[in-house]
């Protein structure tokens, strides 16, 4: 799951990008009580069937179970579909209980708000068809040293992986984004929409990368927030990239340090220490790259946390102890990742051998001396070495022929997600300059532009600050 602290998809396959199905009446969505109830939002729910496998659309079907905040309009002009990240399997719930109707209220005086419940249900199952594995955190795996380590990791992961594909191997293999993309454009079919309005949040955003990359027609205003760059052709150049943007974390902190101590030349006394011998930790200990992450997750909060950062650090200086580096529960006592992580896995590129993770290890180090690796999508991808299917989802850059995106960003999320944009022409950005994770449901002024957006197609000036 994609998380604030977690930095926890573009175009596909050519075989992927092929597959159109097959012409045939448009489904009807038939509207009434969720299961559960309405909720104080109001909202209801209509399901909707569509391939486990996108290329065999006549082959075995899934249910998707869709829910609606309805416009508050006599008229609505359309309908925003919306997902919220995660990967998470239960969008509806979170509509109904995430603030869903005092979030979006602006938007339904003019539009129909749409979520669904993601296919597998991934990391907490919905209401959609469920792949039923045991969604439980596991701990980040520490970089391998060498090929035996590799190897273990790589024979870890599968038994993990395999255990969960042998629950239904087929919807499995057809979790990734662009599946989810696909049946995005199932959905919109289906409302009877000619384009799609989509907001897609943190994770969600990579859904709306890959439906732009397949259905670039059919976009008629796609929101991307707190999210990054899965749409480009040069994977490993992307690689440094995100570890640059990842550092900016640290070196705000080193900034705020200046005066009061050398933080930057502490932090890599620290790390270089724990890399040589893992430091105790409370009930664990911790690596370089393990003091690096949870670091990283204190400094992304921003100034309220540098004290509660630097008291940390000198205490792991002077006396070899890391425990100020411990995460609060549920995340205690080591950072922790999805498992398994079977949308992230098909997803993004993961290293097929410890030579390729070591070269891409030297490169992003070589990027971001202070934290390498640690924070970006590549530590997350350990967790992936030893996948039992491949990557479905590849990472591309975007097509010719999409009208101005819309992206919403804090600190190193919007460098990155910027990277997309401006494959569009037209697009544009805004920008808060501050820590968090996503704008729309904390950001009033953010909100306000991103409903314009959707709602009229009015995009915000260029270097838009909220």
């Amino acid at each position: 799951m994609l998380k604030p602290l977690a930095l926890a998809a573009g175009v596909l396959l050519a075989l992927n990008a092929a597959v159109t199905p097959p012409a045939q009446a448009t489904p009807t969505l038939d509207w009434g009580e969720c299961p559960g109830g309405p909720g104080e939002v109001g909202i209801e729910c209509a399901t909707l069937h569509v391939p486990v496998d996108w290329s065999r659309p006549g082959g075995r079907q899934l249910t998707l179970t869709l829910g609606r905040l309805p416009s508050t309009a006599p008229k609505p002009q359309g309908s925003v579909l919306v997902n919220l990240g995660g990967p998470i399997g239960i969008s509806i719930d979170l509509m109904r209980s995430y603030g869903g109707a005092a979030a979006f209220a602006g938007l339904r005086q003019k539009m129909d708000i749409v979520t669904w419940d993601l296919r597998g249900g991934p990391n907490a199952p919905g209401l959609s068809t469920n792949l039923p594995c045991e969604w439980t955190g596991a701990r980040q795996p520490r970089v391998p040293r060498n090929q035996a380590e590799f190897d273990a990791l790589a024979a870890a992961n599968r038994a993990i992986a395999e255990k969960c594909q042998a629950k239904d191997r087929q919807l499995f293999a057809a979790m990734d984004s662009a599946s989810h993309a696909r049946d995005l454009e199932a959905i919109r079919r289906a409302l009877g929409e000619s384009k799609v309005n989509f907001y897609g949040a943190s994770y969600g955003g990579f859904i709306g990368q890959a439906y732009a990359g397949l259905f670039p027609e059919r976009v008629r205003s796609l929101v991307l927030d707190g999210t990054w760059n899965h749409s480009t052709g040069n994977w490993d150049r992307e690689l440094t990239r995100l570890a640059r943007d990842v550092q900016t974390f640290m070196t705000r902190f080193f900034d705020w340090c200046r005066g009061q101590e050398n933080c930057a030349s502490l932090w890599q006394q620290v790390v270089a220490r724990a890399q040589r011998s893992p430091l105790p930790a409370g009930s664990t200990t911790y690596d370089g790259n393990e003091i690096r992450w949870t670091g990283l997750r204190l400094a992304r909060l921003g100034e309220a946390s540098y004290p509660t950062l630097l008291a940390a650090l000198r205490k792991a200086a002077t006396t070899g102890d890391a425990s100020g580096f411990v995460p609060a529960p549920p995340n205690a006592p080591f950072p922790s990742a999805p498992s398994p992580g079977v949308v992230e896995c098909t997803d993004w590129p993961h290293p097929t051998s410890q030579r390729q993770l070591q070269q891409q290890v030297r490169r992003m180090e070589a990027a971001a001396p202070y934290t390498g690796i640690a924070g970006t999508i590549q530590q997350a991808m350990l967790n992936c070495v030893g996948w039992p299917v491949p990557v479905r989802n590849q990472p591309a850059a975007l097509p010719d022929g999409l009208p101005p995106l819309l992206m919403a960003g804090n600190w190193s999320e919007y460098d990155s997600a910027t990277r997309v944009i401006d494959q569009v022409p037209g697009s544009r950005g805004i920008y808060h300059d501050g820590p968090g994770h996503t704008l729309y449901t904390s950001n009033d002024c953010a909100r306000t532009k991103i409903d314009a957006y959707l709602a009229d197609l009015v995009v915000p000036p260029r270097g838009t600050r909220c």
